[in-house]
C-alpha cells in the first residue's frame, strides 16, 4: 500500500465498502458519490477525494460501477483472498457469530471455535465443529490462523489473548471490554456492549 495514502483515508474505505454492499443487494448498479456520501452519512467531496487515491474509478456524469468499487476497495483492504479465523468462547454470542453466513463477503471466515465446555466441545454449528481448547495451540499453528475472536468473560480475556498472541495471532477482536492488561503486541479491537448502549442511553434522552 502507498505509504502516501492517509491512514484516515484507509479507515473510511471500510464503511464505504460496506455501503456498497448495501447497494448491491438492493440491485444497484452505479452510484453517484453523493448518493454514496448520502448512505454513509458521509462528505460526497471527500468520497471523491479518498477514492481518487486509487485512480480514476468512476465515470463523470454517471458515477462508480457498484460491483467495479467493490472489488477495488476488496483489494486495496486485502479482503481477498478470505482469511480464516479462530473463536474462543462458544457461549450466546459465539454461537450467533458461528451461525452468521454473511463475513465471507467481508473477507473472512470463522474456520475453527474452540470452548472448554465438555457439553459443547464437539457439536457443530453452521459447519465449524467446536473444539476442546487445549487443542487451540496445535491447532491455530498448524493452520497459520492470524485473526482471532474472543467472546469469553471479560476476567479470562487477557489471560487468552496473549496466548493467542503467542501461537501466532497477529489480530482480535474481543467482545469483552478492553483492559489495561491486553497485550500490547497484538492489534486488538473490543467491541463494549455497554458502552455503546450508554451512549445510545445519552443520545436518545439528552
Amino acid at each position: 500500500m502507498d505509504k502516501s495514502i492517509p491512514n484516515e483515508t484507509i479507515s473510511r474505505l471500510f464503511p464505504y465498502f460496506r455501503a456498497l454492499m448495501c447497494l448491491d443487494k438492493q440491485g444497484t448498479e452505479t452510484v453517484s458519490s453523493a448518493r454514496l456520501a448520502e448512505v454513509c452519512r458521509a462528505n460526497s467531496s471527500k468520497i471523491r477525494k479518498d477514492l481518487s487515491y486509487f485512480g480514476e474509478l468512476g465515470t463523470r456524469g454517471v458515477g462508480y460501477n457498484v460491483k467495479d468499487l467493490m472489488q477495488k476497495i476488496r483489494t486495496i483492504l486485502n479482503l481477498d483472498p478470505i482469511k480464516n479465523a479462530a473463536l474462543v468462547g462458544v457461549g450466546n454470542i459465539g454461537k450467533a457469530l458461528l451461525k452468521y453466513s454473511n463475513f465471507e463477503l467481508e473477507g473472512f471466515k470463522i474456520y475453527m471455535a474452540f470452548d472448554n465446555n465438555p457439553k459443547i466441545i464437539g457439536k457443530k454449528i453452521n459447519h465449524v465443529i467446536v473444539e476442546d481448547v487445549v487443542n487451540m495451540k496445535k491447532r491455530i499453528k498448524s493452520e497459520k490462523i492470524k485473526l482471532g475472536i474472543l467472546t469469553v468473560p471479560e476476567p479470562v480475556a487477557p489471560a487468552i489473548a496473549r496466548r493467542m498472541g503467542d501461537m501466532g495471532i497477529k489480530a482480535i477482536l474481543s467482545f469483552a471490554p478492553c483492559s489495561l492488561a491486553m497485550p500490547h503486541n497484538i492489534e486488538i479491537t473490543c467491541v463494549d456492549l455497554s458502552t455503546e448502549m450508554a451512549k445510545l442511553i445519552y443520545y436518545s434522552y439528552r
